[in-house]
């Protein structure tokens, strides 16, 4: 399969961002990021308050790229069985046969993945990682385009259980997704006034496919094509490691952290139409790439300190190369 040139994912990605503002109003910046996700194969972790759109934003874009979308309510009782599917005997043909869980999809909703406990959530690292799922000890492969969309709810707290380091560091980007400005949900009030919420609009088809599935790796590819001088791979990789000696930072982000902002920065550069990629790509991308990943010291917490203005200070201490 030959590698596509630069233009066609420029050109995919202006169309795609086009089809899903039909739908999703007033978080352009919510859509790039999840956009930038998909197109470098990689997983999202997104924080908001119930009701800002998380489940349509993924059903969207599942219909905009042409790809299979599952859904999965995370609780505390789910199990990992419940996720990956389990072997179940057939009276009839008296063997066992695969009933596959939601995992088995192209874009997953893991809505509330702090609702169940660690044993469960562990189910997802192997699909994750490997895009493979192990059952009764057989392995079984995904989609290779196979991208989790996790929600975290960040004002209840209570009954919840914190996603263990080791999968946190798997997503690529933490995407906060908070509620519309006034002009956005003025026109949300207004649609929905004339019997034309985002939900209808999507079921009627009024959002067009701008490629298919199995176009998705072949695009990906291209972002080889977007230039990153050997400076701003210096650069990338210092912000990186001012995280691990920064005097308020308890756990800095790791060597993953290097590699989701370089392909996070190349895909923000094709965002942008360009065919190379800039400082400001980079300072664009820094904040939702690290900021889950950096555990603070309990003593600033306490002070107030935030992740977001730790990553920020880290980013004004480092020269940016000219």
């Amino acid at each position: 399969m030959e590698p596509v040139n630069t233009n066609e994912l420029k050109e995919v990605l202006a169309k795609a961002r086009q089809e899903v503002a039909k739908i999703i109003i007033g978080h352009q910046d919510i859509v790039d990021k999840a956009l930038i996700v998909i197109i470098t194969g990689s997983h999202a972790l997104i924080e908001g308050v119930p009701g800002v759109g998380k489940t349509l934003l993924v059903r969207t874009l599942g219909h905009v790229l042409g790809c299979d979308t599952g859904r999965i309510q995370f609780t505390p009782d789910l199990m990992p069985s419940d996720i990956i599917g389990t072997n179940v005997f057939n009276l009839q043909k008296n063997e066992f046969t695969l009933v596959k869980g939601p995992v088995f999809t192209t874009f997953l909703l893991a809505d509330e993945i702090n609702r169940a406990p660690a044993k469960t959530q562990s189910a997802l690292l192997q699909a994750m990682q490997e895009r493979l799922v192990s059952i009764d000890r057989e392995t079984h492969r995904l989609s290779e385009n196979f991208t989790v969309f996790a929600t975290q709810n960040p004002i209840e707290y209570e009954g919840t259980y914190p996603l263990p380091e080791a999968q946190k560091d798997r997503f690529m980007l933490k995407i906060s997704m908070g509620c519309p400005g006034r002009e956005e949900e003025l026109t949300l009030a207004q649609r929905m006034l004339g019997g034309k919420s985002p939900e209808a609009a999507l079921r009627d088809g009024q959002v067009q496919t701008v490629i298919h599935n199995d176009a998705l790796s072949r695009l990906r590819k291209s972002l080889d094509g977007i230039l990153m001088k050997e400076e701003l791979v210096g650069y990338l990789v210092d912000l990186v490691r001012g995280t691990r000696t920064h005097t308020s930072i308890l756990v800095g982000a790791g060597p993953r952290a290097t590699q989701s902002l370089l392909l996070a920065s190349r895909a923000y550069a094709a965002l942008s139409g360009r065919d190379f990629v800039t400082p400001d790509d980079i300072k664009a991308m820094v904040t939702p790439v690290l900021e889950h990943r950096v555990i603070l010291r309990p003593e600033f917490e306490i002070e107030g300190v935030t992740v977001g203005e730790v990553i920020q200070q880290i980013v004004q201490g480092v020269a940016v190369p000219r």
